[in-house]
């Protein structure tokens, strides 16, 4: 069964994404549930997003409500109890992983360091960078396969707010540069009222949040 097009529990605000671009990612009616019988935690009860190409989509929640469970089952990470996940019209069932020679993985490796301007750190240990670098490196790390959507959970969690903009900065620019499409899991709500739209994860359902909303943040405000 394909996705319908027209499916999006989400209506969109002012995107980049014009509403003709094909859908890229999407999920529908997703359930998550950890345990069962009595000791059941329903994480995810019933979440539907559609991503169109080129959109930069932030997910606003604050931490417990399950921003990573859907970004591991969008993955293909994790399966979830019912609903599915459709990458390009094709339900995924299984993560494929990519194979590639040292040598060249090796080389792929070093200009995405470059990339994010950290090729002088080539030779380091990822305990001897700092926070901020350490978070750009992970964005190459994800990048390095050149994937059509990034899935980014929570990107600038850990940071101070000049390493917050910094990084989200990065994930603009590196979004922009290679056509993406993106999904960010985030707390901070300046830092999602800068994306297309604005969801809301609340009690296992998506729903839209209003950029003017969103916007209201500070760079460190959060989510609650």
């Amino acid at each position: 069964m394909e996705p319908d097009p027209n499916f999006d529990v989400a209506v969109p605000a002012a995107s980049a994404a014009p509403p003709t671009a094909r859908i890229v990612l999407e999920a529908r009616s997703l359930k998550k549930t950890y345990g069962a019988g009595a000791r059941s935690l329903p994480v995810l009860v019933d979440a539907n997003l559609s991503l169109r190409q080129g959109e930069m989509v932030a997910i606003v929640a604050p931490s417990g409500a399950g921003k990573s469970t859907l970004l591991h089952l969008l993955a293909a990470l994790d399966t979830p109890t019912s609903g599915t996940v459709y990458f390009a019209t094709k339900a995924i069932e299984s993560l494929l992983l990519r194979g590639e020679p040292f040598a060249a993985s090796l080389e792929t490796a070093r200009k995405w360091l470059a990339e994010i301007g950290l090729q002088d750190r080539t030779e380091h240990r990822a305990g001897e960078l700092s926070g901020g670098e350490q978070q750009r490196v992970a964005i190459a790390r994800a990048l390095v396969t050149r994937p059509t959507v990034l899935l980014a959970d929570e990107p600038t969690g850990d940071l101070d707010e000049q390493n917050a903009w910094a990084v989200f900065e990065l994930l603009q620019r590196l979004h922009r540069a290679h056509q993406l499409t993106s999904l960010i899991a985030t707390h901070n709500l300046a830092l999602a009222a800068r994306c297309d739209r604005v969801l809301t994860l609340e009690h296992g359902v998506l729903r839209a949040r209003s950029a003017a909303a969103a916007a209201m943040g500070t760079p460190g405000g959060e989510a609650s």
